[in-house]
């Protein structure tokens, strides 16, 4: 089968979920015999790993979709001078300086990209789908976020294929645009989803969610949960000493990290667990970084500051590493996500996780038997969660290998592929 797979680039290094499921989701269809031209827009894929979409352009190049935006004289300029902006190492450069992603900053860039044939960057939608049109006509093209649906209409038009688009959490982004353009946006998403042939959702969880979202029918809104290559999250040997907690991500409140060092300062005070270290990994954001400044004053007014580590966003190879370095990761979330990788990551290395009951977490700690839940921004509970599971050190074990058992049998990247494939061949067929 020949697969179109659209995907926008994030730009940066840091841990984005929707870049590596579409990267893995690529080169697995690929091993598993599928013919798939990965196209990449607004920035190129972060570099962690092989790229799939090598040898292909980068369309609605950032800096283009930005210049177009906010002067009509860039969306008459010729194709020449277009191309000087979108050259991978100057788009690179920019996405790792820029919040090129923040909602707050972009809801008409936003609103203008779902309104596609009508929106102010026709003349990229008119280049990419000319481009689409040169190549060998595909059997389905998938978009990979909702956020994408506004060029649904114009390239199934153009190459008179069935369009899937996944659903990973672009309710969040959405929610926070500015008014007028959130209900605006939501407005335009809805109408556009209703033209795209199957929808798929990353959890069961987030297939409801968008479901109600997008006021569409149950059967229209597929749920196949993410898969990753356990290759190299390997457990360790033995497990650390002293005992660690563990937290990937980014570092921002809305992820909870600041209960999370009120529940490793908890902890530490018990002393129940000698000498329990902290080890934290993530990326920050420019508004994230009044937050962190106060972590840190928390932690030294504390006099913890010596047992927490701050280590930047990891790649692949840096995260099993990190994994086989720590006792159990936390993730005490405020806010619902339509999945959890590093959840999936943790179980992997056999690495139990405590995690806030919101979102998808239920669902992929019932799935996999390898955490447990407590109450977001309840640091007290966390804490004696958390506590619990470095006492009960044999209990702890088993979780962790219960958990990446079922990673193994139940989340792995070949079972996505396939899924996502027979997905795509019955869409085929009925269309």
């Amino acid at each position: 089968m020949r697969i179109v797979q659209i995907v926008p680039g994030a730009g940066g290094d840091f841990y984005c979920d929707n870049c590596l499921r579409d990267k893995a989701l690529t080169i697995e269809l690929r091993r598993l015999g599928h013919d798939v031209l990965m196209v990449p827009l607004y920035l190129p894929l972060p570099a962690e790993g092989p790229d799939p979409s090598t040898g292909t352009p980068i369309f609605f190049g950032g800096i283009n979709v930005y210049l177009q935006q906010k002067s009509s004289l860039f969306r008459r300029t010729p194709r020449w001078l277009d191309r000087l902006f979108d050259v991978r190492p100057l788009l690179r450069w920019v996405g790792r300086r820029a919040a090129m992603t923040r909602p707050e900053d972009l809801g008409e860039p936003t609103l203008s990209m779902l309104r596609g044939e009508n929106g102010r960057q026709v003349k990229e939608l008119e280049r990419l789908t000319a481009w689409l049109t040169s190549q060998a006509r595909p059997d389905v093209v998938c978009l990979s976020n909702a956020l994408l649906l506004g060029l649904a209409r114009r390239i199934k038009a153009a190459l008179a294929a069935p369009i899937v688009c996944v659903l990973q959490d672009e309710d969040a982004f959405l929610d926070a645009l500015p008014e007028p353009c959130r209900s605006e946006a939501w407005r335009t998403v809805r109408e556009r989803a209703a033209e795209v042939d199957a929808l798929v959702a990353v959890s069961r969880y987030y297939a409801g969610v968008m479901r109600e979202r997008l006021g569409v029918a149950p059967e229209r809104v597929r749920a196949v949960h993410i898969g990753i290559d356990p290759t190299g999250f390997d457990p360790a040997p033995a497990p650390p000493t002293p005992s660690a907690i563990g937290y990937v991500g980014r570092l921002c409140k809305a992820k909870g990290l600041d209960t999370l060092v009120e529940a490793f300062l908890a902890v530490r005070s018990g002393g129940r667990v000698p000498g329990i270290r902290l080890r934290v990994a993530g990326s920050q954001a420019p508004g994230d970084r009044e937050f962190i400044a106060g972590i840190h004053r928390r932690l030294a007014e504390s006099g913890a500051a010596a047992d927490v580590e701050f280590l930047p966003a990891l790649d692949t190879a840096g995260r099993q590493e990190f994994l086989r370095s720590v006792s159990v990761v936390a993730a005490p979330a405020r806010e619902p996500e339509a999945f959890g990788l590093f959840v999936i990551e943790s179980l992997a290395a056999a690495v139990p996780v405590v995690l806030a009951r919101v979102g998808a977490y239920p669902e992929l700690v019932e799935a996999t038997g390898g955490g447990v839940l407590v109450e977001p921004g309840d640091a007290k509970a966390l804490a004696a969660a958390l506590e619990e599971l470095l006492r009960a050190t044999d209990r702890t074990r088993a979780m962790g290998e219960r958990g990446r058992r079922a990673v193994l049998e139940q989340f792995h990247v070949e079972r996505m592929a396939r899924t996502m494939a027979d997905c795509y061949e019955s869409i085929v067929k009925r269309t």
